[in-house]
């Protein structure tokens, strides 16, 4: 028997799962708000019930993170984002408008096709399948091929519980054979209404010129500022709890530290008090080769990697209490790695003469990498904050909390989400946490509330205009005029 290549056994699955989804979608369409929030509370109830097996299956698949902290991103994706969607109306009718004569109809988009990365894929499986299917929409899963097999267990465990409590066969869906042929056909078919692209930049750009709508998430690169009004103590911490939080896998984590000159001294003594690791030159040298590969893009040896591991992959030694790499750092570009995305406890250290230099890198690192993602501000000067606010090209900017934990609403009032939009800086499509109500579309009715005549009233040059109000319009107009004034 001949086989048959890898490649099109992967495009001939795909096609056969968005057939499936695009047909249970027609089902899922005729649901009630009842009947679709009962398959939700299924699916998240089985992700938090399988929350620690599906992150060891992770962590020991992908060799990424730590266990422990994936076993919390899997109860957030399942338990947390639940309880924020839970009561969210997203079928039929979902508002009205008395006095403004309008009614606002959810319609579910369809079939969403969704990528999922390597560094967080079973709590991104199960916090997608839940915003698409309370969004009355069916999915189709790509999954990374690093993480394929913790990738189609949690769909495996999700399907089976979604279908035991009503959901039509097909409306979620694996591929089992991934390559990146399915996943161009997966984003391109025409049975694909939206695409949630979590992954590197070149994948995301790919999302948004396949020629169906696309959300996507680009690179995060926030820096975290430590001003001279903050606890410093306390910002050491939550940057620290956030950088090594699964090993800074979460895209939203600080990458670099900047602080003015006069803080300097005060900073890096609470860095090491805490854990961080000041590089010698030649050590930051080492390190700094291993962090980015020959193409510019970001080193998947380093990528969720423990301290200890990345200085043996580098040649350097560290003291075995080090809990984070930092390094001096003072320009932002290509040939200054530091400077970029670090999924990794890995952090740039910036000082800057004054204030405005401080805002000047930090709007120099974004635009450079990073752009609309998040930004960390660590400070107790409301008017300072607002400055940042209204400079900083970020769609997140998190005040006195843990980056990583903070972008995805899980220290913050942020909407809780593993899809971080970037909004147009960043070349995405939103700026929001992702969540249901970006994966429906809304029909509008509108009640007619005036006739062409009440137009004309008071409107210059429309005298004699046509033929005069009818006795039935003016007297509907004197009414209108005289219950205003009433």
């Amino acid at each position: 028997m001949e086989l048959l290549d890898k490649d099109l056994v992967s495009i001939q699955e795909v096609r056969g799962l968005l057939k499936k989804a695009y047909e249970a979608q027609k089902i899922l369409a005729t649901f009630s708000q009842e009947q679709i929030d009962r398959i939700v509370k299924a699916i998240a109830d089985a992700g938090y019930a399988n929350a620690v097996k599906l992150a060891k299956m992770a962590n020991e698949e992908t060799g990424f993170g730590i266990w422990q902290d994936k076993v919390i991103k899997n109860v957030f994706g399942s338990k947390v984002v639940y309880e924020a969607i839970k009561d969210e109306k997203t079928i039929g009718i979902i508002s009205e408008d008395s006095a403004h004569k309008t009614m606002d109809i959810a319609v579910p988009m369809g079939v969403v096709a969704a990528v999922i990365p390597s560094t967080n894929p079973t709590s991104t499986v199960i916090y997608k399948a839940m915003i698409s299917l309370k969004a009355g929409n069916s999915i189709v899963i790509s999954p990374h091929p690093g993480a394929k097999n913790a990738i189609v267990e949690t769909a495996r465990i999700i399907t089976e519980a979604a279908e035991a409590a009503g959901c039509p066969k097909g409306a979620i869906g694996v591929i089992t054979v991934p390559t990146m042929q399915a996943t161009q056909e997966l984003m391109k078919s025409n049975y694909t209404s939206i695409i949630l692209a979590t992954g590197g930049p070149a994948m995301v750009k790919s999302a948004y010129s396949s020629g169906n709508p696309a959300i996507g998430v680009g690179a995060g690169n926030g820096p975290a500022f430590i001003d001279k009004s903050a606890d410093v103590k306390m910002a050491v911490k939550r940057i620290f709890d956030s950088k090594t939080f699964d090993n800074g896998t979460i895209c939203a984590s600080e990458q670099s530290i900047i602080v003015e000159k006069c803080m300097e001294e005060k900073v890096v003594a609470e860095l090491k008090a805490q854990g961080g690791y000041l590089l010698d030159q030649d050590q930051s040298d080492k390190l700094a080769k291993f962090i980015l590969r020959a193409n510019g893009s970001m080193n998947p040896a380093i990528v969720g990697k423990s301290v200890e591991h990345i200085a043996k992959l580098a040649g350097i030694r560290v003291p075995s209490d080090a809990r984070v790499l930092i390094a001096k750092e003072s320009k932002v570009g290509h040939d200054a790695p530091y400077s970029r995305e670090k999924l990794a406890p890995i952090l740039a250290l910036f000082v800057e003469e004054n204030i405005d230099a401080v805002l000047e890198k930090s709007i120099e690192i974004l635009k450079f990498e990073g752009m609309g993602h998040t930004f960390s501000m660590h400070a107790n000067d409301t008017e300072l904050v607002k400055r940042f606010g209204l400079r900083i090209p970020a769609s997140r900017i998190l005040i006195n909390t843990p980056g990583a934990l903070g972008g995805v609403g899980a220290t913050t009032g942020l909407f809780p989400a593993l899809t971080l939009g970037c909004g147009a800086v960043g070349g995405s499509s939103t700026s929001n946490n992702i969540g249901p109500m970006d994966l429906i579309n809304i029909k509008r009715v509108a009640y007619g509330t005036k006739e062409l005549e009440e137009l004309r009233v008071g409107v210059p040059g429309q005298e004699g205009n046509c033929c005069e109000p009818s006795s039935y319009m003016i007297d509907e107009i004197v009414k209108k005029i005289m219950k205003e004034l009433i």
